[in-house]
């Protein structure tokens, strides 16, 4: 299994509540991800959206582009209205290296709003399931053929977020969706992440290594705290500071000759959190692990 270790800019600064490290410049959080040992990393909004641009500004840190998310919402439109507006970031992606698209459902997603967890969008119907299904579908084959794959991520205060979603929606697509597998929103929705994997492994075709504290699940369950309020009160961590145990994680993985990306993606405030000792924490949690495991990076 060749893997490589990335991560996500949510570190330094948060896309949801950009009132978390705002004040980061770009170029610190490339800086310091290099320094630590990072080969690569996803866009955030502080990347340029021009392929050129983005490509010299990587190159700057000698960093590669591990992918970028797609805030997409078949769950309302066409799939034709959908291939509209993702074709400026899919040419972004496949310009830059990039084979894999992070879709994530915003349509009447609550992961940005006030208003608590249990109050996400749901399909009531078989044939709503279906129709989301077949839109999927359809939306992965059309970017499958410019050379980038989705890979669909099961998401808090989304259509798709627990354990069941997941294995409904893997029963309803075609192999050209693939899965983003993310280790804390799985545990978040109430799911086994080591079991939840194990299930889907085949589909997994990138993975989001994010890390909990069950103690503040536990919390904004109990209270009705929304997404955001939860990811304030440090509901996720870096691999290696909460619960999950990511040495199973990586073993499926191996066993299932996993090949791509390990992306450390943990929604936190820097303030509280510091964005470099954490991304340094989880990078060599995930390394040390990696190099037990016989995996090659």
């Amino acid at each position: 299994m060749n893997v490589r270790i990335g991560i996500n800019p949510i570190s330094w600064s948060n896309d949801d509540l950009p009132s978390l490290g705002g004040e980061t410049p770009l170029e610190v959080a490339l800086s310091e991800g290099k320094a630590i040992g990072y080969q690569g990393f996803e866009l955030g909004n502080k990347f340029p959206r021009e392929p050129e641009a983005l490509r010299d500004v990587l190159a700057r840190h000698d960093l590669a582009l591990v992918s970028g998310w797609y805030s997409g919402q078949l769950a309302r439109r066409s799939v034709d209205e959908e291939i509209a507006a993702v074709e400026p970031h899919l040419q972004l992606l496949a310009a830059n290296g990039a084979d894999v698209m992070v879709y994530g459902e915003v349509a009447d997603s609550t992961q940005g709003a006030s208003v608590p967890l249990y109050k996400r969008p749901r399909f009531f119907r078989d044939g709503q399931w279906r129709e989301y299904g077949d839109k999927l579908t359809a939306f992965a084959r059309y970017t499958l053929k410019h050379g980038v794959r989705v890979g669909y991520h099961h998401h808090m205060g989304a259509y798709v977020e627990t354990p069941a979603d997941v294995d409904r929606l893997m029963s309803l697509v075609g192999d050209e969706v693939g899965l983003l597998f993310d280790s804390g929103h799985m545990t978040f929705a109430g799911g086994d992440a080591v079991a939840m994997l194990e299930k889907h492994v085949a589909r997994v075709c990138h993975v989001h290594c994010k890390d909990v504290r069950p103690a503040v699940i536990k919390f904004a369950r109990n209270r009705n705290w929304s997404f955001l309020e939860a990811v304030i009160n440090g509901a996720f961590t870096v691999p290696g500071d909460g619960a999950i145990h990511f040495e199973s994680l990586l073993a499926i993985l191996r066993k299932n000759h996993y090949r791509g990306w390990l992306v450390v993606e943990a929604e936190q405030d820097p303030a509280v959190a510091p964005a470099f000792r954490y991304a340094e924490m989880g990078f060599r949690h995930l390394r040390r692990i990696v190099s037990n495991v016989g995996v090659q990076s």
